[in-house]
């Protein structure tokens, strides 16, 4: 019988048990003693969020292809759990063989938000492995970073063995071999860092010293061991049709924030807005042929029992091979009752007929992303969305049945002015009006309902708004009041909502998206201070974070409030993901200008990801 790390009697006291006792519909299963590595990948979060993301889905299965490798899975332990673990100092533990992670040769980290930071300093805590690398042995397990938030991991750099810049599926199983042969030679831990800084997409912070400016600016990024690139370049796999993917994804026994089946149907984006870090760092657009994504989705549906398929991109409209994809789904889901999820559309009159074909029974309601208030602010960002789309795919979905409409918007943007901020109300408005213009009153399925969202800019690397300010908590709750306010003196108030998110998370998101090494210190004084659950409006103490700021030196002022200049060395700009500093900065100026770049179908902006030799880029091309 499978031995667990926790007693009955801690089971039976904490909330939702079933998180850490594995045993899930098709785990994997293998004798860690018949193996040459054991690797455990982790998600800084809850469980049911961690069981959402497809990237660890793909990672696990690729692992776990090879033989010699066992990979298992561990998450963050809920704040119950959390604190009986410290108090009985039981060692965190993989789900798989319940094994402590400090036994394991690899710890594997994936970074998808910055608010889970402290959470990776829970794990490192609770394993029992040193927070800091400099303070690793040979016993303890190499920590390897990657996900989005690598991007930038210099906030995270002294607690990283290593990060891997980019998409996995490529030189991770150079990594392992890498590290079977210097094992097998009675290499150290030194040795393995070197050999795996040679890989073009492996960073070892170690390896590196930053100077600095008076003004606190970075002055130098430079390489301080022989043999170590002054640059990182991103892997990308450009055929994604002949790859990794799960097809008997792991099924949870409690429900997971996205309880579905999750079908990757391309990578990348051709839209170009200049807020949008996904856009840029997933570049090129790269589609997943029609007969792989049919395979994979009949695989995993038998696989799992799952009754919804969710189609996963940042922009599924484009994908070329969408209306054959959503024929074929129809008519091997419509016997089976499983609902498709089209989340990413474009609303159009395609995508309508597409949503009409899915949404047959229940019309849920439909999410337009205009983002700003304004067409000029539109056009700074780089939206590619006018007025009169929005209106005319309101229109269409009215005809269609929908009566409730999400609009997401962002407040703070660069050159924002306060009709930009009017533009958020005055649209809704013009929305709920267009439905009772529209729709005669005895074809009504009642009142429209517009709801608002609004978040607050945060410039993220790698975009071409990422040399723009930000704002103080004080002022973004000034500006969305003021937007509030707005929508109270419009005549179908009635109708409309508007609601906006935490701006302390916003300023101190911002902080930790820009920040450089120093800002490390910050994070690990935080966690000592009893942050961790950040992402998680009832854990969150911003009042913590600001005395971790004073304590360590690191001010709002300089990370969030001032404009960069064009020519400042950015934390991150040691690494190469193909999009080039120059193009960024044509966008940045184009966007103080007010102009619209073309999408990448329409015309070539020389972004620099030609280089990658494949996807959108060479289309047409033989």
């Amino acid at each position: 019988m499978r031995k667990l790390a926790l007693s009955d009697e801690i089971l039976l006291t904490i909330e939702k048990p079933a998180r850490y006792i594995g045993n899930e519909v098709n785990m994997i299963v293998k004798d860690p003693k018949q193996v040459d590595i054991r690797f455990v990948m982790c998600f800084p979060d809850v469980y049911e969020i961690g069981m959402s993301h497809l990237g660890i889905q793909i990672l696990y299965d690729m692992y776990n292809s090879r033989e010699d490798i066992y990979c298992e899975r561990v998450y963050s332990p809920w704040t119950d759990l959390d604190r009986i673990m410290r108090e009985q100092n039981i060692p965190l533990f993989a789900i798989e063989s319940q094994d402590p992670i400090k036994e394991f040769d690899f710890l594997g980290i994936t970074l998808q938000y910055e608010m889970c930071y402290t959470n990776v300093l829970q794990i490192l805590d609770l394993s029992q492995i040193p927070l800091l690398a400099k303070d690793r042995t040979e016993d303890d397990p190499i920590v390897i970073g990657g996900g989005p938030c690598t991007y930038n991991p210099e906030p995270l750099a002294d607690f990283f063995d290593l990060f891997y810049i980019g998409e996995g599926e490529i030189s991770n199983m150079e990594l392992m071999d890498l590290y079977k042969a210097n094992k097998a030679a009675g290499g150290s831990r030194l040795d393995f860092l070197k050999a795996a800084a040679k890989l073009s997409c492996i960073y070892v912070p170690r390896f590196y010293d930053v100077t600095y400016h008076a003004d606190g600016t970075i002055a130098s990024f430079e390489p301080n061991t022989e043999g170590v690139s002054p640059t990182v370049k991103k892997d990308v796999v450009m055929d994604v049709s002949h790859t990794y993917y799960p097809k008997k994804p792991l099924v949870p026994f409690i429900q997971a924030t996205q309880d579905r089946v999750v079908l990757e149907i391309q990578r990348g984006c051709i839209r170009g807005c200049r807020f949008c870090q996904a856009g840029q760092v997933y570049k090129p657009v790269r589609e997943r042929s029609l007969e792989f994504l049919k395979e994979a989705a009949v695989s995993m549906l038998d696989s799992t029992g799952h009754d919804e398929i969710s189609l996963s991109s940042l922009s599924s409209s484009d994908y070329s091979k969408l209306p054959e994809l959503i024929d074929f789904l129809i008519d091997h889901c419509g016997s089976k009752r499983v609902n498709i999820s089209l989340p990413s559309l474009r609303i159009d009159a395609f995508s309508l007929d597409v949503m009409k074909k899915v949404q047959d029974v229940k019309k849920s309601s439909l999410t337009f992303a205009p983002e700003a208030g304004s067409q000029r602010l539109r056009n700074v960002i780089n939206k590619g969305l006018t007025e009169e789309s929005i209106l005319n795919g309101a229109a269409m979905a009215f005809h269609g049945g929908w009566n409730r409409v999400k609009l997401y918007f962002m407040l703070g943007l660069p050159t924002e002015t306060p009709e930009d901020e009017e533009g958020i109300a005055l649209l809704a408005e013009k929305i709920a009006m267009l439905y009772y213009d529209e729709i005669p009153k005895e074809q009504r399925q009642g009142k429209v309902q517009v709801t608002a969202s609004a978040s607050f800019f945060i410039p993220k690397p790698f975009t071409a708004l990422q040399w723009a300010p930000m704002y103080t908590c004080e002022e973004y709750d000034r500006r969305a009041h003021f937007v509030n306010d707005k929508f109270k003196e419009q005549l179908n108030k009635k109708s409309l909502k508007f609601q906006w998110h935490n701006a302390d998370v916003s300023v101190l998101e911002g902080i930790l998206a820009r920040g450089d090494r120093r800002v490390g210190a910050t994070i690990l004084s935080a966690y000592r201070k009893g942050c961790i659950y950040d992402a998680w409006s009832e854990s969150f103490r911003y009042d913590k974070w600001q005395e971790a700021m004073a304590e360590t030196g690191v001010s709002e002022e300089f990370y969030n409030l001032r404009t960069r200049d064009l020519d400042e060395i950015f934390p991150w700009d040691f690494i190469d993901t193909g999009v080039t500093k120059e193009y960024l900065k044509r966008e940045w100026k184009r966007a103080l200008e007010e102009k619209v770049t073309p999408n990448c179908r329409q015309a070539c902006a020389n972004c620099g990801v030609k280089v990658f030799g494949g996807g959108v880029c060479f289309e047409g091309q033989n």
